[in-house]
């Protein structure tokens, strides 16, 4: 079941076009990979689900149906721009977020001692927002977009600012989420947390939608006939200019790029015959290598 639909959506700003006819199915309990270059109109469009500003034609339907001012209480939104008042108090900010989006003041309390002492915040409760280091205040600003429990999460480049060990845990807060429930829709530009959270995808170009789909089948689907083979001990490939082309060498692992009219199989079969092989494995293009390859053919089509 989707549980956000948009339909041909529309936005216009005095003669630049942000969203041309984008249409998208975010699955409940999934998270989903928003992604475009920068302009490209994601952030257009996460304003129009937060009923933020308003869609020039097109519909936008949450678990079924039209979304109204209502379902912001059901919408968690972590913008990229971040937005927390530096003057007050950490526990007093969440407090008071989570009370905006209708949280009683003690389970909000409550709530926001619990995710101070999960993320090691609980002896800033008291200090102000202008004390706390930048992943710090990263972390509060989170713990206020997830407090009340919303039913869909917006979260645009949740990790930046973070160092390798606080995005590590961040992740695995998202997939506790997602495994909680959850919907989840994620904006980024690193590729490399696409691949390890996303199940589905929708890049947004020049206001349109140029690539949508499954991660894992989109990058299949992106392949370039590249496998990476393994031989016994120190033997050497032998060259075959009109079956591959060897690429690089990595300890025993050899990449290379088949001709145009070989396939898998039978590339396979001939270094069986010929070589000592002891391991093969299709190698397949990163989500940031499809994506930059799709954005630059956007442009080719459009010059």
């Amino acid at each position: 079941m989707d549980f956000i639909e948009i339909k041909d959506v529309v936005k216009r700003y005095s003669g630049h076009t942000a969203l041309d006819g984008v249409s998208l199915n975010v699955p409940q309990g999934c998270i989903y990979g928003l992604l475009g270059p920068n302009g490209a109109g994601k952030t257009s469009l996460i304003r129009i689900i937060n009923r933020i500003t308003r869609q020039d034609s097109g519909d936008v339907l949450i678990d079924g149906r039209h979304i109204t001012d209502d379902d912001v209480t059901r919408i968690g939104y972590l913008p990229e721009e971040r937005g927390l008042y530096k003057k007050m108090k950490v526990l007093d900010q969440i407090v008071y977020l989570a009370r905006l989006k209708g949280m009683p003041r003690a389970i909000a309390y409550s709530e926001a001692r619990n995710w101070l002492q999960r993320f090691g915040l609980e002896e800033w409760a008291d200090k102000k927002l202008e004390a706390l280091s930048k992943g710090m205040a990263q972390k509060v600003q989170f713990i206020a977009t997830v407090i009340h429990r919303p039913q869909l999460l917006i979260f645009d480049e949740p990790f930046s600012g973070f160092d390798p060990v606080n995005a590590e845990q961040l992740k695995q807060e998202i997939l506790a989420l997602r495994d909680g429930g959850a919907t989840i829709l994620f904006s980024t530009h690193n590729m490399g947390s696409v691949e390890d959270l996303c199940e589905q995808i929708t890049l947004i170009n020049h206001a349109q939608v140029v690539l949508q789909g499954n991660v894992d089948e989109i990058r299949y689907n992106h392949k370039k006939n590249i496998i990476a083979v393994s031989l016994e001990g120190k033997d050497e490939l032998p060259v075959r200019d009109d079956l591959y082309t060897v690429l690089e060498k990595q300890g025993h692992e050899t990449s290379i790029k088949l001709a145009a009219d070989v396939d898998v199989r039978s590339a396979i079969a001939w270094l069986n015959d010929n070589c000592r092989l002891t391991g093969f494995h299709e190698i397949l293009p990163s989500m940031n290598e499809v994506f930059i390859e799709t954005v630059n053919n956007t442009k080719t089509q459009q010059s």
